[in-house]
């Protein structure tokens, strides 16, 4: 179901919805290849598992390692990549300008990630959202992360909107399934991060858009309430 008017709230994943940043990644996981003596690994080697976080891609850069020992490596590699953060990842085309038309409207927007706070604000100046973006709620804002829904519950009792009234926007299965549970409409970005393996269409997003540019008009976006919380 869709809308003739832009939602009162949206919020945002970062990494795969909003931001390319697959390329800080790749460079965050080549430099700690290349300090062990490894060779680098192309970029579409990570690319799929962005959206999984840390393990995820440290499990595609070291798969000789056991788990445990790749474990060990997350402090490392959250230290090189705060080190090279957005220094080659870039906004995703198109959206920045959904993101003007949506202020235009009068839309509130915010981010809701599972990336570990800290490292989502200093994202914020470098793309001057420090001022736009309403609320930011990183992976270890709070006691629980997406899928569960208490993120997105907590976005938007901080921006006064009923989570009904806002549209949860993400590429990864989890962000569907927050949003499902928070009782909020959700649209999965498909121009995202995905394994091979993944399956949009499951996810029983209200909303599956291919491109950014889909969503620069309102008719585009699932229905939400316009009720303020």
């Amino acid at each position: 179901m869709t809308t003739s008017s832009f939602p009162t709230a949206v919020l945002f994943d970062l990494d795969g919805t909003l931001l390319d940043s697959a390329p800080d990644f790749i460079a965050t996981a080549n430099r700690m290849r290349e300090a062990r003596g490894m060779p680098a690994l192309p970029l579409e080697q990570l690319r799929p598992v962005v959206s999984k976080g840390s393990r995820a891609m440290l499990a595609v850069a070291f798969p000789q390692m056991a788990e445990s020992e790749r474990h060990a490596l997350v402090p490392e590699f959250l230290e090189v990549y705060e080190a090279l953060i957005c220094q080659y990842g870039r906004l995703f085309d198109g959206i920045e300008t959904m993101l003007e038309r949506l202020e235009q409207a009068g839309t509130t927007w915010g981010i809701v990630t599972n990336k570990p706070e800290y490292l989502a604000r200093l994202i914020l100046p470098q793309l001057g959202w420090e001022q736009r973006c309403a609320v930011l709620i990183g992976g270890d804002t709070l006691a629980e992360r997406k899928p569960h829904p208490l993120p997105l519950e907590v976005a938007a009792q901080r921006i006064k909107v009923a989570c009904g009234a806002c549209v949860y926007v993400g590429d990864d299965e989890r962000d569907i399934v927050a949003a499902r549970a928070a009782g909020m409409p959700s649209v999965a970005a498909l121009w995202g991060y995905r394994l091979d393996g993944d399956d949009p269409l499951a996810w029983q997003a209200d909303h599956l858009c291919e491109l950014p540019q889909q969503l620069w008009q309102a008719a585009a976006w699932p229905a939400a309430k316009r009720a303020s919380a």
